[in-house]
């Protein structure tokens, strides 16, 4: 994927995403999700501050918003709202799926982009991620609860979106071979102590996300 995006990139071929300074975008949703550590978020950080110098008009991802996808339980959509469901109902799928489950470690090495946005790559150390996922899953398709687990793509992956495209880029051969020095970048590791399940805008914006629960770890 990167090696096909950064072509485009570099020639100023992106998609641009129309909804991020839409106040009336009201997609919501429910997602189980996993914060990087200061550490991490500082490298990201410096990063981000490399692409403004070239970029300024485009989305960066507020630190405060950086998160990785445990799962989206309800993807989001218009008219969604927390009055539909009965949240102790997710709550409680979520605790017994955490039982037993071997260290969630994550290792953020690299990015990776697409047409639309720019990525950290995450990669899981070990089966706990994986192993949660499946669990969650299990659990989910054995209720009639409201959920859309899977219904865009089977997430497998545990990146984090950095910076999302609002605008035209101006000099898009100079910000592609940023990207192509950070390709294989390291921005550090995680052992995972928590995780939070929240209701949430497309976008994780602090101001919108409802923390619902934290499930230790």
């Amino acid at each position: 994927m990167f090696d096909r995006s950064i072509r485009q990139i570099s020639k100023g071929e992106i998609e641009i995403d129309r909804q991020i300074n839409n106040d009336r975008d009201r997609r919501r949703g429910l997602t189980l999700l996993i914060r990087p550590s200061d550490e991490v978020k500082a490298r990201v950080r410096k990063f981000q501050e490399e692409m403004l110098n070239i970029e300024g008009e485009q989305y960066y991802q507020p630190i405060s918003d950086l998160h990785v996808t445990a799962l989206s339980i309800i993807s989001c959509y218009e008219g969604f709202d927390l009055s539909q469901v009965r949240v102790f109902d997710y709550e409680q799928i979520i605790f017994q799926s955490l039982k037993k489950i071997p260290e969630i470690r994550l290792q953020f090495k690299g990015v990776t982009a697409s047409r639309e946005a720019v990525m950290i790559q995450g990669f899981p150390l070990g089966d706990g991620l994986d192993m949660l996922r499946n669990r969650i899953r299990n659990n989910f398709q054995s209720t009639d609860l409201q959920q859309s687990i899977d219904s865009r793509y089977r997430l497998t992956t545990a990146h984090m979106t950095s910076v999302r495209f609002r605008k035209e880029l101006h000099s898009p051969y100079k910000f592609g071979n940023l990207l192509r020095d950070y390709r294989t970048a390291g921005f550090g590791e995680i052992k995972v102590q928590s995780l939070e399940l929240v209701y949430n805008d497309w976008y994780q914006t602090s101001n919108i996300v409802k923390t619902l629960h934290s499930f230790h770890l």
